[in-house]
């Protein structure tokens, strides 16, 4: 009599376990590294322990996601309180971060190295609706001392087509 019973708890645990769901993945969820990358870490790094997470973002954010991020991003700058925020592009990744005393840092990576440095201006929301702290068609520092673009890169803040 015992055998139907165990067999009967088995097979409802069994159903139960294969019907379960996770939750489904956001643009940050599944762009966040699972294991901090070298950008991650230089985020954190300038932006500091205690530091708001707005985000990493894959190309194909949603219009929503991206305001969440830029407007986390540009409050927690005025308010001077530490954040960062990347975004991660075919071939590239880029990341803004700011410090609690209000300083702006940039991040660019590209087919394996890590380029960072002061902004060189302030910070802005492109039209691409990512954050961003160049002028528009200004790479300054991450532009490997060239003040445009280097040709056939795409620029990371140009509105998406």
């Amino acid at each position: 009599m015992k055998t139907p019973w165990v067999c009967l708890a088995i097979l409802l645990a069994s159903n139960v376990a294969c019907n379960k769901s996770g939750s489904p993945a956001t643009a940050t969820d599944s762009a966040t590294p699972k294991t901090p990358d070298a950008v991650q870490i230089k985020l954190q790094e300038y932006a500091g322990a205690s530091a708001t997470n707005c985000g990493r973002l894959e190309v194909g954010a949603s219009p929503a996601e991206s305001k969440g991020a830029s407007d986390c991003a540009m409050q927690a700058s005025q308010g001077k309180k530490p954040f960062y925020v990347a975004y991660d592009m075919p071939g590239m990744v880029v990341g803004v971060a700011g410090n609690a005393e209000g300083k702006l840092f940039t991040i660019h990576a590209q087919g394996g190295s890590v380029e960072s440095g002061d902004c060189p201006s302030e910070l802005r929301v492109a039209a691409s609706g990512r954050v961003t702290c160049f002028s528009p068609g200004d790479m300054g520092s991450m532009g490997a001392g060239h003040t445009a673009i280097p040709p056939g890169m795409p620029n990371p803040h140009a509105a998406p087509k």
